[in-house]
């Protein structure tokens, strides 16, 4: 089913030529997936560098790990914007009720384009639904260890909340994992073993540097704003009880691949 079809079959006044489709995605400092985890996508929805959404419409779709495919988050009614000084806009976007139950749930294949704001007519024919879930995607369910990847920020809450499926996940594995600090693109590979497995090391990251040597040096020098700019994910994992010399074997192997020591921010 085309997702224009099931938008017209909620209000059959809706069209592709009504509508602008935003394809939002990583902008170079925040992940929108993570902004809509934390409840704050309509809010950075609104602000844009320049008009993009001049037309009555707008369908918001968020770039999911798997290419190709999207996260529905709603349509909304432009109604109208404001220029400010420095040259960027801030729309008044209303979401509109008939869509309500589909935020979040409702998952779209469509093989992008490198434009993120599309007319609909463009893409409608090519934007397929391929499924619906029974809840709304939340940061709370454990994605599967292949496709973890989470900012600091999200780290932080996942910590704090203690959420259940992240720690027994995470909590039951050893392995490798890797933080990429998106501001300059350098990448940190470390290692866990033992008790509490790659979440227990990861609890200690809420200091903004788990002490590590150069993470510590880079936030008491630019203060723990610095680490927002992190993400968390996983290289591969391994037994709880697997062997500490094994596991650091294995974390060698990926720091030689990803020249971390040369490049990145491991100091040995």
């Amino acid at each position: 089913m085309l997702l224009f079809d099931l938008l017209r079959a909620q209000d059959p006044t809706i069209t592709p030529e009504t509508a602008k489709v935003h394809l939002a995605s990583w902008n170079g400092r925040e992940n929108p997936l993570d902004v809509y985890y934390r409840g704050e996508f309509d809010e950075w929805q609104s602000w844009q560098n320049q008009a993009n959404f001049e037309r009555p419409l707008v369908v918001s779709l968020i770039s999911l790990p798997e290419v190709t495919r999207w996260l529905f988050v709603g349509v909304y009614a432009s109604k109208g914007k404001q220029q400010h000084t420095n040259g960027t806009y801030q729309y008044n976007l209303a979401a509109l009720p008939a869509y309500a139950e589909f935020a979040g749930r409702l998952f779209v294949m469509f093989a992008r384009t490198r434009a993120s704001y599309l007319r609909g007519e463009s893409c409608a024919p090519r934007m397929t639904v391929y499924a619906v879930t029974a809840e709304p995607v939340k940061l709370d369910e454990f994605p599967g260890f292949k496709t973890v990847d989470i900012s600091f920020e999200d780290l932080d809450y996942l910590v704090r909340s203690g959420t259940t499926s992240w720690r027994t996940a995470l909590g039951s594995v050893a392995g490798v994992y890797l933080i990429s600090d998106t501001l300059t693109g350098k990448l940190y590979v470390g290692s866990a073993t033992g008790e509490g497995g790659i979440w227990g090391r990861w609890c200690q990251y809420v200091d903004g540097h788990g002490n590590n040597v150069e993470l510590k040096r880079l936030v008491g020098t630019e203060g723990i704003g610095r680490a927002k700019h992190y993400r968390f994910s996983v290289l591969e994992i391994a037994d709880t009880h697997a062997s500490s010399s094994e596991v650091l074997e294995r974390e060698s192997h990926w720091k030689r691949v990803l020249l971390t020591r040369i490049h990145g921010w491991n100091a040995n």
